[in-house]
Order: C-alpha cells, then structure tokens, then sequence
C-alpha cells in the first residue's frame, strides 16, 4: 500500500534514507532571525549558535498548513498519510497535524508520540517496520497507539545553566547543583517531561541511568532503539556507552548514536545524553 509516514524535525531524524518517510521542520529562532530545523540550521550549527548567545532560542510549532500541504501531495497519488508527532504535552505540533488531518478523514491518521527527540524516532522507526510488514494503515496507527506506552526516554543533564535560562528552575539552584555537580536525570513519562533523579557526577549520572533501564524491565532489542547526545561533542556519550557496556554487549557491535537538535537541546543545552527504548515489561 501506498503509506507515507510524516514525522516533524523534533525527531531527530537528519538522514532520510526512504521515501516513504517526510519530515517537516520546526522553526528555530536566535535575535529574531527565523531557522529551518535541519534545512538551514544542522545541528551543530544550532549548538555553535547556542553557546555564544545571551538569551535562549525559541522554538515554533509547525501549523495545520504545512501539514495540509504534506498530506495533499500524499492522498493526491491516492495514498494515505500517518503523521507522528512531538508529544501534545510539549507543543501544539500534534493539535496542528489534527486540524490538518480533518480535512483528509480516512487518508491521514494523526499518532501523538507522547514523547520527543530520539523517544520520537524510535515511534517513526517502529512505524515504518510495521509498514513493511504489509500492515494497513489503520491496523499500524493502532500498533502505534498501543505500543507509544512502552517507550522510555532517559536522559542526564550536564549543566543546570539552560533550565535556569528557561526559568524552569531558580538561579540559586542552578548555581548550587553547579557547585555540587549535580547531574539531574529527567525521562518522558506520559508525555512529560518530569525529574527521576538527582547524581553528584557523570559516573552517579551513568549509573542511574542504567539503574532505571534494568528497573522498567530491559531494552526490547527487537524493536528501534537509540542514544542521543546534545552539543557539538560525543565525549559524554562515549562515557556512558563504556560505563554501561554490559547493557549492549551481548546484543548488538554498534550503538544507533543520533545528534539532537535544537527543539530539546534549547531547553537542555550541550552535553546531555539520552536513551530511547521499548522497554521488555
């Protein structure tokens, strides 16, 4: 069947290698001057971009129209189109993609990831394998829908500096856990963001973060999985790949790493590592 699976640039996915997959960019803003993600603005241009400027970026949900115009050129080659969104607890992208989708009923189906950055890619990555299975579209959105509750994204923060910016936590706590080298680590739980945990230390960081894998029940290697590192190094990720080697060791040579960009690095900043999984249990 003709299926076209449409994602938005908060999944992190920066090389397309199927045409059955479209991703439309969300529109990342430094001093008033207005980027593509991922068209005019790479990753590691966002994160040169980040560390010089005073004032964080702001990040654009992408409207109904874009979405319209994607869907369109879909059902216009008598196709239909599943859409997977940025969770609609982080942004207004998946109430766009509704609104677009209404126009199109029974040719464009909307699936909320209930997640964002590499826990979104891990959704898309699922969606094309159950397409090509031969699954048919509604049979895939339900798969979706059912088994989006099983993906878990973890990730350590480097420095309190962004939060702080964001004013999402106060300025005395992000001087105080930068002075104890507190690492907080937050996951993606029903389609927020929310704290897990608090370590003294990268070493604590990676630790708890395994903690928290072996605690939902394992990794579901069957199913897509990936790291995720923000900032214009991989040392971190690196770090943490060796301190949880016996996580991967037995399953797989090498690790799906992607960059993440500007839409979850603006509010985390450089240095942050994440894993995304279907969990076991």
């Amino acid at each position: 069947m003709n299926i076209q699976i449409i994602t938005d640039s908060s999944s992190d996915i920066t090389n397309i290698s199927r045409e059955d997959l479209t991703i439309l960019p969300m529109k990342i803003t430094f001093d008033e001057e207005e980027y593509l993600d991922g068209i005019n603005l790479s990753h590691q241009e966002f994160y040169e971009r980040l560390v010089e400027c005073d004032a964080l970026p702001t990040t654009s949900q992408i409207p109904p129209y874009e979405f319209g115009e994607a869907i369109r050129k879909v059902t216009g080659s008598g196709g239909t189109a599943i859409i997977i969104t940025l969770s609609g607890k982080l942004s207004g992208t998946y109430q766009s993609a509704c609104i677009a989708a209404k126009e199109f009923e029974g040719h464009a189906f909307v699936v909320d990831s209930e997640n964002a950055t590499v826990g979104e890619r891990a959704l898309v990555e699922y969606a094309l394998q159950l397409k090509d299975t031969g699954m048919d579209p509604q049979a895939i959105v339900k798969k979706l829908d059912e088994d989006k509750k099983k993906i878990r994204l973890i990730a350590l923060l480097d420095t309190l500096e962004y939060l702080k910016k964001g004013g999402r936590i106060s300025k005395t706590a992000a001087l105080a856990g930068n002075v104890l080298s507190i690492k907080p680590v937050v996951g993606v739980v029903d389609g927020e963001v929310v704290m897990l945990g608090k370590a003294r230390g990268s070493k604590q960081g990676n630790n708890l973060l395994v903690q928290h894998i072996k605690t939902s029940g394992g990794i579901d290697f069957q199913k897509p999985y990936f790291l995720g590192y923000t900032g214009l190094s991989d040392t971190l990720m690196q770090k943490y790949i060796t301190d949880s080697e016996a996580l991967w060791k037995e399953h797989v040579e090498s690790l799906p790493v992607a960059t993440v960009g500007g839409t979850i690095g603006t509010h985390v900043g450089p240095g942050a590592i994440a894993v995304a999984y279907f969990a076991l249990s």
